[in-house]
């Protein structure tokens, strides 16, 4: 595993990572500051946060986890890590479907190799986006893995409301994880095709942390299900749920005799529901 920052090595080769996303385009310092102090107080491996120079120097200032940036801009990217960033991404593209742009592979590739002229020392995290095929996918992900790339990471759909996903009243595990399925389809499928870290993203939860972790992963990326707690103290009690599932998890292997049944489960349900509704 050639990960730059040590900090984080032992996590990913343990399968104990946690990603706390702050979210993208988020400038609320003050939310921002409470949901590090959540993170830090929890045990979570590292953060998230918008590509905003100010931010990340207030974050190194006040909190001891490492800093990931996310962005499309490899002038931000670098920026932030002059900044004191420990690691960049490139995606969490919402930002960009809403807009209505979708990043093709070969666009993707040329974005990467403009970040690794500039960022040389600095692990890189790319997500390989949703509405790919898996071939596709696997694909995207072998060419990122040549040129050098730390950390893949896998999204599902693009939902514009996702709040309004987050409190529909679930009646069954399947529906309660169902936004984050093709996350973690691509999860399984990418992470048996590449040697380096994937990380499981998009609608994670409590429910679909440790099915990530299960399929293969070495870590979530978790943001929408903790911004939605009320205060600090509901935020830390379910970022410790979440650490408490992946290290019993970790430390377990009698789940491992269900995951190919579980992906038969999931792939009928992928089968019997009709994604086109709910894409864009």
């Amino acid at each position: 595993m050639n990960l730059f920052c040590t900090d984080l090595r032992k996590s990913f080769e343990s399968k104990r990572i946690i990603k706390l996303i702050t979210g993208i385009d988020n400038l609320n310092i003050s939310n921002i500051i409470h949901i590090a102090e959540a993170a830090k107080l929890s045990d979570v491996s590292y953060l998230d946060v918008v590509a905003n120079t100010k931010v990340v120097q207030l974050l190194k200032s006040s909190s001891s986890l490492p800093i990931c940036v996310s962005s499309i801009n490899p002038i931000d990217l670098y920026n932030c890590v002059i900044a004191g960033a420990d690691l960049v991404e490139i995606g969490n593209f919402d930002f960009c479907y809403k807009q209505g742009i979708y990043l093709s592979s070969s666009e993707l590739l040329k974005l990467v190799k403009q970040v690794i002229v500039l960022l040389p020392n600095i692990d890189i995290c790319v997500t390989i986006p949703y509405f790919l095929s898996l071939n596709e996918q696997v694909k995207l992900a072998q060419k990122l893995e040549s040129l050098g790339v730390n950390i893949i990471q896998t999204e599902s759909f693009f939902i514009k409301n996702k709040s309004d996903t987050l409190n529909k009243p679930f009646n069954s595990t399947f529906s309660s994880i169902y936004p984050s399925f093709i996350s973690l389809l691509s999860t399984y499928i990418i992470s048996r095709y590449v040697n380096v870290p994937v990380i499981a993203s998009s609608s994670i939860n409590h429910l679909s942390s440790p099915i990530a972790l299960l399929f293969g992963a070495s870590g979530i990326g978790i943001g929408s299900a903790v911004s939605q707690q009320n205060n600090i103290l509901y935020m830390y009690y379910y970022l410790r749920l979440i650490r408490s599932l992946v290290d019993s998890l970790c430390v377990s292997i009698r789940l491992q005799l269900n995951r190919k049944l579980l992906l038969f489960n999931f792939l009928d349900f992928y089968i019997l529901n009709n994604l086109k509704n709910i894409l864009i």
